[in-house]
């Protein structure tokens, strides 16, 4: 029989909070680094489900989105999503498939995705990534910062938009 406070009988941590938890471990032991900048975050209009403009007034460069995707550092994508990465060995399979993401989603659905999903559902894993305020367990390396700059953002979402198959 075991001990109350024993390793058994913890409740068990929900699931945001284990995947904050699990991001923050990943996070460090990649020595993880943060490249959105201290520069405030641009404003941004919601319509709908949707982010219709971009945030940087232009697109971004699909190929530098696609490495932010794949980068397990930076945008840790692949941690939860899968997709037409036959390089990538390792991908998840808690999120949608990255396969026709543009066929599925306009660009402004996509977008709101990335910035900040919760707006979509309150109760989701993925993480906000261009949204500061009102989050809980923040790992150090994003206090204060989004985990992605506006300009990152739209690089991924260009490259989103290369995925209609």
């Amino acid at each position: 029989m075991r001990k109350p406070g024993s390793a058994r009988s913890r409740p068990r941590p929900s699931l945001e909070a284990a995947f904050a938890a699990g991001a923050a471990v990943l996070a460090g032991a990649a020595g993880l680094s943060v490249t959105a900048g201290e520069e405030p975050l641009v404003a941004y209009t919601v319509v709908g489900d949707a982010i219709p403009a971009s945030l940087t007034g232009t697109g971004g460069d699909p190929h530098r989105g696609r490495a932010i995707v794949l980068d397990r550092r930076l945008g840790a994508c692949l941690l939860c999503h899968a997709g037409p990465f036959p390089e990538e060995k390792l991908q998840g399979t808690l999120a949608p498939d990255l396969s026709g993401a543009a066929s599925r989603w306009a660009a402004g659905e996509l977008r709101l995705r990335l910035v900040d999903p919760t707006r979509l559902n309150p109760a989701t894993i993925m993480p906000a990534y261009y949204r500061m305020e009102g989050l809980a367990r923040v790992g150090a390396a994003w206090r204060g910062k989004p985990i992605l700059s506006a300009e990152q953002i739209e690089d991924v979402m260009a490259f989103l938009l290369t995925l209609r198959d």
